[in-house]
């Protein structure tokens, strides 16, 4: 299975299945200040899609402390979990047109989430709200498995409302990576 996404994470991150339809905007904490590692939409931060501040991104860091980085070879922390997240940015959420729904699957996000503080999303130009999603099970062997007792990796929607989508993680080492949608970019069949 390691293989598996490993080799992936390299075929995307060559390049083999990322769209680049999507805006991307990363900020790491670097000692001079932020650095951005992508061009987005927001050229490093500020505002969100409806031009509010992203005041929910800031809420999310305050009393709270970035975790220790150690490797656990569990991908548990942002320094292992974040190299096959900035490659797998397009496939971050999907849509899906099922029963008369929208479905918004945040699977891909979710599939790595211990190394994560906070998913937020907002559709079609809203502010930007937390996700609500299941812990680690750090005292099991497979930390990032999805148990589905009480949280689905997906939310559901009125049939067609889904147009546009930005996302945005704080990753547990306190950076942020951002990204936005639009619908035919993530539309699954």
């Amino acid at each position: 299975m390691f293989h598996l996404v490993l080799i992936f994470t390299i075929a995307i991150g060559a390049g083999l299945g990322a769209s680049g339809k999507y805006s991307a905007n990363t900020e790491q904490s670097t000692a001079g200040g932020n650095m951005s590692l992508l061009e987005g939409t927001s050229g490093g931060g500020g505002s969100l899609l409806d031009g509010t501040a992203e005041s929910a991104v800031e809420a999310a860091k305050d009393d709270w402390q970035p975790e220790d980085q150690t490797p656990t070879g569990k991908f548990t922390t942002a320094t292992e979990v974040k190299p096959i997240l900035s490659m797998t940015k397009p496939n971050w959420v999907a849509v899906r047109d099922y029963d008369g729904k929208d479905l918004l699957y945040f699977t891909n996000l979710l599939a790595w989430r211990c190394g994560l503080h906070q998913i937020s999303y907002g559709v079609n130009g809203a502010a930007e709200q937390p996700l609500e999603f299941e812990e680690c099970h750090l005292e099991t062997g497979q930390p990032n498995a999805l148990t589905m007792e009480t949280l689905m990796p997906f939310l559901t929607f009125e049939a067609g409302s889904i147009n546009s989508l930005s996302v945005t993680v704080i990753y547990d080492d306190g950076t942020t990576d951002t990204a936005t949608y639009q619908r035919s970019d993530i539309l699954m069949p």
